[in-house]
């Protein structure tokens, strides 16, 4: 892949850039021990992170200051970090057109349910966060566990297609 001295930067990608996404730059930030540094953004970014998510993330004792919804613009650019890795969780934003991405990124689809379309009781939509935050986290584990400098590019890809396939049930996970 490339140096392996370097820090690696990953990308996640949802449109609305308010819960999917941000679970998941917060996880990689974390578990990534300092190898990897993730972002998060989305084609239409809300105008700020969705509550649950915030409620989520601050109760499993993630710092949650830094962390707003961003315009994929934002990565795009001359001045944008390149990216090594590029992590697509909604099929809306599978189908958009992307920018060219600085760095020439390995992307993956790691499309999962919205957990801000939970809807019911308030256990109900904590539940469903919940579940995204154990797949995620499952994923990107699967991902740090990938011993990237003997994979080439395609088989890189494939088995990071295959950890996006992955459904996790949240009653084995969760034990």
């Amino acid at each position: 892949m490339a140096d392996e001295a370097r820090i690696l930067n990953v990308l996640f990608l949802c449109p609305d850039n308010a819960a999917r996404s941000i679970i998941a730059e917060a996880i990689m930030n974390r578990d990534g021990l300092g190898r990897y540094r993730a972002f998060s953004a989305g084609s239409y970014p809300a105008a700020k992170i969705n509550p649950h998510t915030v409620r989520l993330l601050k109760g499993l004792h993630f710092p949650v200051n830094e962390l707003r919804p961003k315009a994929w613009a934002e990565f795009a650019g001359p001045k944008s970090p390149e990216l090594d890795f590029v992590f697509v969780l909604d099929a809306e934003a599978a189908e958009e057109i992307w920018p060219e991405w600085p760095g020439d990124p390995v992307t993956a689809r790691w499309l999962m349910p919205d957990p801000a379309t939970s809807t019911g009781a308030a256990a109900d939509i904590s539940r469903g966060f919940a579940d995204a935050y154990r797949t995620l986290n499952l994923r990107i584990e699967l991902f740090l566990r990938l011993p990237l400098a003997l994979l080439d590019r395609l088989t890189l890809r494939e088995r990071l297609d295959s950890i996006g396939r992955s459904n996790f049930d949240p009653v084995v996970t969760a034990r």
